[in-house]
């Protein structure tokens, strides 16, 4: 763990400094941080999550605000999870950290039929859970490791199969106002990502409950949006800039733009 901890520490690299700077444009763009803010990191052990908590802590170091961090994770009970992986990386951080405890994965394995997906039921129950934790312990948001490639592949899954223009906010108010839920690397792309966690090492925990599902639409959508990279570089970006310039009068949602009524110029 020393060994990371140093690497993280000396001459910030690139990749490092362009991660930071996305990070920092999200988190004013959107005032997902507020001064006196205790953040509830969400850890899942996996590359985006350990981002997350990298680029927060750099950021907290220069920022002028204050604000706390509290790094979360839920250990789902899967079998084999190799439990001792985070507190020991944790402590080594020297950052606050809670471990919640809670066999979802039985739940999930009891509830979803072998071979159906099971994201959604999962990620339900890990939402109240972590819901739940926040306001026990006075967190004013919920920070989560998803990205630039996660929301554009949202945005194609509401559209193809949910026949809406939707998808994963930078930042978002749950539906009974007591929540703030932030995307810190909103602007980050996937292959930065990826590339800054294996220059840091690391120590990546995969999840078997969900992850290693064959076939799940998220991972054909990933496949396309790549293969339309390689072809037209910038694509992804586009596309993700475009969630950011909406034309509602060039749409069709009269809830969003009165097109009875003539506008006035």
């Amino acid at each position: 763990m020393q060994a990371i901890n140093q690497q993280v520490d000396t001459k910030p690299t690139k990749i490092q400094q362009k991660l930071k700077r996305l990070t920092g444009k999200a988190i004013a763009d959107f005032n997902m941080i507020e001064d006196g803010d205790k953040i509830m990191v969400c850890l899942s052990g996996g590359k985006d999550s350990y981002t997350m908590l990298d680029m927060l802590l750099l950021l907290q170091k220069k920022a002028p605000i204050k604000f706390d961090i509290l790094a979360v994770n839920l250990d789902q009970k899967q079998p084999g999870y190799p439990e001792y992986i985070l507190p020991e990386y944790l402590k080594a951080l020297g950052v606050e950290y809670h471990i919640i405890e809670q066999d979802t994965y039985s739940i999930v394995k009891s509830i979803i039929p072998e071979g159906k997906t099971t994201c959604g039921l999962c990620s339900r129950l890990r939402r109240g859970i972590l819901y739940g934790f926040a306001e026990e312990y006075g967190c004013t948001k919920i920070a989560l490791g998803h990205h630039r490639d996660d929301r554009v592949e949202t945005l194609f899954l509401n559209l193809f199969f949910g026949a809406k223009l939707k998808s994963m906010p930078p930042k978002l108010f749950s539906d009974d106002g007591k929540h703030t839920v932030i995307r810190p690397l909103s602007y980050c792309a996937e292959v930065d990502i990826q590339s800054y966690s294996e220059q840091v090492g690391y120590p990546i925990i995969p999840c078997n409950l969900c992850g290693s599902q064959d076939n799940l639409q998220r991972q054909a959508l990933k496949m396309m949006l790549q293969d339309w990279e390689k072809i037209n570089p910038g694509r992804i970006e586009n596309i993700s800039r475009a969630m950011s310039s909406v034309v509602p009068s060039h749409l069709a949602d009269p809830d969003l733009f009165n097109f009875i009524k003539k506008q006035e110029t």
